[in-house]
């Protein structure tokens, strides 16, 4: 296979595949697997690494499914209504995928790559030095939001437990004194 091939395949793929975003922290493989085979049938997931944020913490996901009109038809469905995962009160986001999201994207057939280093006397390299002062700025507001919204989101799920827990409860005294006064109506011969 020539690399004009391996292009042509790469670009099916990318055409199959869902950027998702606005994932929390504490979805893995498995959970997004389960919550978009309901759609139809998932060939991968690959997090995509935020290189912004700690690591471990995935924030976005290529979802690639067994054919074009699914994936297209997913994200239509997923930009009209709200689809969560996990459980938590953030809706995630969809659209199509892009070929620059894949890290292991083969060359593009004819493409030649150029590059130049600046050096400090050039008008440019204040430009970029600029830049990496508000990216280094960006990280750590970006780092900070992302620890409080991990702990909102912990705090929510033990908030969820326990309601189930207490729902539960509930439940299960409801069954007994049902249980009871169906008892009771027999022993004093009392019809409903």
């Amino acid at each position: 296979m020539d690399s004009t091939d391996k292009y042509v395949e790469f670009l099916n793929k990318v055409r199959r595949t869902i950027y998702i975003d606005n994932l929390s922290p504490a979805v893995t493989e498995t959970v997004v697997k389960a919550a978009f085979s309901q759609f139809g049938d998932v060939a991968s997931v690959e997090f995509i690494p935020t290189f912004m944020q700690p690591e471990g913490v995935p924030r976005a996901a290529l979802v690639e499914m067994a054919n074009i009109t699914l994936a297209q038809r997913i994200i239509t469905d997923m930009n009209t209504l709200s689809f969560m995962i996990g459980g938590l009160p953030r809706p995630v986001r969809a659209k199509p995928a892009q070929v620059e999201m894949f890290d292991n994207r083969p060359r593009k057939p004819g493409r030649e790559i150029q590059y130049s280093w600046r050096r400090k006397k050039d008008p440019d390299f204040e430009i970029a030095k600029k830049i990496q002062n508000v990216v280094k700025r960006h990280a750590a507001e970006a780092s900070f939001l992302l620890e409080q919204q991990l702990k909102e989101e912990e705090s929510l799920a033990e908030r969820q437990a326990e309601t189930l827990r207490v729902n539960c409860k509930k439940l299960e005294a409801m069954g007994r004194v049902s249980r009871d006064g169906k008892r009771l109506a027999e022993r004093y011969g009392i019809r409903r």
